[in-house]
C-alpha cells in the first residue's frame, strides 16, 4: 500500500518512520473520531460481533474437552453425537459471525473513505494555482488516493484487530483460569520466550530487507537509465557497453547475496518459532502427566490437558500482535497526520466575509493599480505595476522572457493574489468580488490548449454544461473548427484523447477558443494563444480571435506582430516593470526595449513568412 511505502516489519518502525513519528495527542484522536462517529451503531455491532466471536472461540475447546472425558473415556456414544453436533453447529457460527463481521467493518471502512475523499476532492478544489505549480503532482495523488484508501486498512484491520485481540486474550484467560491455574501458568510463562526471539529475528530481517531493497533500488537505477532511449544511445555513442554490464553484474550479485541472507534468516526464526510454539503445549502435556501418572491428580483429566493446549495455541499470536500495537498505532497515526495537513491548508486564494458581484454589462474596465508581487519575498516578480485598460479595448503585452507577462494577466481571474496594490475591474477590487462569478465573467485562452480526455462536445460544455447544439455548432463555425469536426465519422462526439492527443495542435487551440466562444466571457485574456502554431493554423486561429475579441476589453500576451499591431496599446514588460508603452510606431522610435525585442523577434517571424509566400 503506497501510504505505507518504506514500511519495516510489522515490529519495528523505520529510521524515518521513528524521526517523523506523530505526536498523538486527543486533538488527533478526536479529530479521527469525528469520521467514525456517523458509523457509530455499525460500529456498535462489530464490536458486539467481535465480543460474541471471542466467546465462540472458546467452545471447541471445552467441547473437545468433554468428547474426550465424557463420551469417549465414558464411553457414551450418543453423548459423543451430540457434542460433535454442537462442535459443528458452534464453529458454522462463529463462522457465520466472522463473515457479518467482515462485511459491515469493509462497509464502514469504505464508506469512512467515500467521505474522506469527498472532503479531499472538494478542499482540494479550492486551492490556488500555486498549490498546484508547486506540489508534486505524484504527491497530491498519493494522498488522494493510497493515504485515504489505506484508512480503510486502519479502520477494518488495525482498530478491530486491536479489540478482537483483547477480547480473545481476556475470554481465552479467564476460561484457562477456570480449567486449571497450575497448567494455564505453565503455558502462560512461554510467552515471553515467544516474544523476544520474535523481535530480535525480525529487527535482523528488516535490516536485511532495508539493505536489500536499496540495492534493488539501485538495479532499478541502471535499468532504467541504461535502457531508456536516451541512455542506451548514450550508451552506444561512448562505447560504455562493458562498463555498464560490469556496473550491473557487480550490483546484482550483492543484491542477490542479501536475498539470500535475508532468506537464510528467515529460516533460523522459523526454526527458533517453531520449537518455542510448542514447548508451551509440551511443557502442559508433561504438567499435566505428571499430576495424573505421579500425583494421582482427579482434578486433571486427558480432555482438561487437551482444552488448555488449544487455547494457549488461540493465546498466543493475539499476545504477540498486542506487543506490536505501537507500531501499527504509530503508522495509523502517520497516516491520519499526511491526510489532515493537506486538508488544514488554508487557500491563499479565496472569497472575504464580504463580497460583492459588480455588473459588467455596460463597461468593464481594467486597471491594476501599484501591483506588486513575489513567490518569495526577496525575490519580487512584478514591482509597482500600473496601467489602465479602457472597456472593449484590446492591450498587448509583450516582454523578454522571464519578465513577468503570464504572472501579470493571471492576477486578473485571482490564480494568484497581488501582494501589494490592487487589480480592479469597474473600480471594483477583484479580492472584493466573488471568486466564481469573477472567473465566470473572464475568459483566458492559454498558449497550451488542455483538453479532457473525452468527447469533443464533453470538452466544449465545460465551459457551458446546458449550451444547446445549436450554441455549440455557431462557437465552433466562429472558432473555424465546425468543418473539421463535422467530416469525422462520430463528429461532436468524436474522443479527443488524453490531453487532447489525437488532435493537432491547431486544432486543440480552436476547440479552446471555441469554448471561450461558448462561455461569453465579458474579459478576454490571451496568453500567447498562438505561439506554438504554423503560419497557416495561426491565420484560421488569428481570425476566430479577432471576432472574439470584438467588443470585449481584452488584455493579450504576444509575440506575434501582426497580434500586437492590432492592439490598442502595447505595454512593455522587463524584470516586472512596465519599461515603455505606446504604439508600434512610437515605441520603435523610443530606441528601448521593444525595439529590441522587433529586431530580435518580430521581424525574423515576418521574414520566415514572407519567405513562405
Amino acid at each position: 500500500m503506497s501510504g505505507f511505502r518504506g514500511m519495516g516489519p510489522r515490529g519495528f518502525l523505520t529510521d524515518e518512520e521513528k524521526e517523523n513519528a506523530p505526536k498523538i495527542s486527543k486533538e488527533l484522536i478526536i479529530r479521527i473520531m469525528k469520521y467514525l462517529k456517523p458509523y457509530w451503531f455499525q460500529l456498535l455491532i462489530v464490536f458486539a460481533i467481535i465480543i460474541l466471536s471471542s466467546v465462540l472461540g472458546l467452545l471447541p475447546s471445552l467441547i473437545t474437552a468433554k468428547i474426550i472425558d465424557e463420551a469417549i473415556l465414558g464411553k457414551d456414544f450418543e453423548l459423543l453425537i451430540r457434542l460433535v453436533l454442537l462442535a459443528i453447529v458452534t464453529l458454522a457460527a462463529s463462522n457465520i459471525v466472522g463473515v457479518m463481521e467482515n462485511y459491515i467493518n469493509s462497509w464502514v471502512s469504505q464508506r469512512i473513505v467515500y467521505d474522506m475523499k469527498n472532503e479531499m476532492f472538494r478542499h482540494l478544489q479550492t486551492m490556488p494555482h500555486s498549490f498546484f505549480t508547486s506540489e508534486k503532482q505524484g504527491d497530491i495523488i498519493t494522498r488522494m488516493n493510497s493515504d485515504i484508501s489505506g484508512v480503510a486498512t486502519v479502520i477494518s484491520s488495525i482498530l478491530t484487530n486491536i479489540i478482537s485481540n483483547v477480547c480473545t486474550v481476556i475470554t481465552t484467560i479467564i476460561a484457562l483460569f477456570n480449567i486449571d491455574i497450575r497448567l494455564s501458568l505453565i503455558g502462560i510463562l512461554v510467552i515471553p520466550l515467544l516474544v523476544l526471539p520474535t523481535r530480535s529475528a525480525g529487527k535482523n530481517r528488516w535490516q536485511l530487507l532495508s539493505q536489500s531493497q536499496a540495492k534493488a533500488d539501485e538495479l532499478n537505477d541502471i535499468i532504467n537509465e541504461s535502457l531508456s532511449v536516451s541512455g542506451s544511445l548514450l550508451i552506444k555513442l561512448f562505447t560504455r557497453e562493458k562498463q555498464i554490464n560490469e556496473k550491473f553484474d557487480k550490483v546484482n550479485k550483492e543484491v542477490i547475496a542479501l536475498s539470500v541472507k535475508e532468506s537464510r534468516a528467515g529460516s533460523w526464526f522459523r526454526v527458533v518459532m517453531g520449537i518455542f510454539t510448542n514447548l508451551g503445549p509440551l511443557l502442559i502435556y508433561l504438567a499435566g502427566g505428571y499430576l495424573i501418572i505421579k500425583a494421582g491428580s482427579t482434578a486433571i483429566t486427558v480432555g482438561t490437558i487437551t482444552a488448555t493446549v488449544n487455547m494457549i495455541n488461540r493465546l498466543y499470536r493475539p499476545v504477540e500482535s498486542l506487543m506490536n500495537v505501537s507500531v501499527s498505532l504509530t503508522r495509523s497515526m502517520a497516516l491520519f497526520t499526511r491526510i489532515f495537513a493537506y486538508l488544514d491548508m488554508i487557500p491563499s486564494v479565496r472569497n472575504r466575509n464580504i463580497v460583492i458581484k459588480p455588473s459588467f454589462a455596460k463597461k468593464t474596465d481594467i486597471e491594476y493599480e501599484n501591483v506588486e508581487f513575489y513567490y518569495s519575498e526577496d525575490v519580487p516578480l512584478i514591482k509597482d505595476l500600473s496601467f489602465k485598460v479602457p472597456s472593449g479595448k484590446m492591450y498587448a503585452i509583450v516582454g523578454p522572457s522571464g519578465s513577468g507577462k503570464s504572472t501579470v494577466v493571471n492576477l486578473l481571474p485571482r490564480l494568484y493574489d497581488v501582494k501589494n496594490g490592487a487589480v480592479r475591474i469597474n473600480g471594483s477590487d477583484v479580492r472584493d468580488i466573488e471568486l466564481t462569478y469573477l472567473r465566470s465573467n473572464i475568459g483566458m485562452v492559454t498558449q497550451e490548449a488542455y483538453l479532457f480526455n473525452g468527447t469533443i462536445k464533453e470538452n466544449l460544455l465545460f465551459a457551458k454544461a446546458n449550451a444547446t447544439q445549436e450554441e455549440i455548432e455557431k462557437a465552433c463555425k466562429i472558432a473555424n473548427i465546425h468543418d473539421f469536426i463535422v467530416s469525422q465519422p462520430d463528429g461532436y462526439d468524436t474522443q479527443v484523447g488524453n490531453r487532447g492527443l489525437k488532435l493537432s495542435g491547431g486544432e486543440k487551440q480552436r476547440l479552446s477558443i471555441a469554448r471561450v466562444i461558448l462561455k461569453d466571457p465579458k474579459i478576454l485574456i490571451l496568453d500567447e494563444a498562438t505561439s506554438a502554431l504554423d503560419s497557416i493554423s495561426e491565420s484560421s486561429i488569428q481570425n476566430a480571435l479577432d471576432v472574439l475579441m470584438e467588443n470585449r476589453t481584452s488584455i493579450v500576451i504576444a509575440h506575434r506582430l501582426s497580434t500586437i499591431l492590432q492592439a490598442d496599446k502595447i505595454l512593455v514588460i522587463s524584470d516586472g516593470r512596465i519599461v515603455e508603452q505606446g504604439q508600434h510606431e512610437e515605441l520603435i522610435a523610443m530606441n528601448g526595449v521593444y525595439k529590441q525585442l522587433y529586431e530580435t523577434q518580430f521581424r525574423k517571424v515576418i521574414e520566415m513568412e514572407s519567405s513562405k509566400e
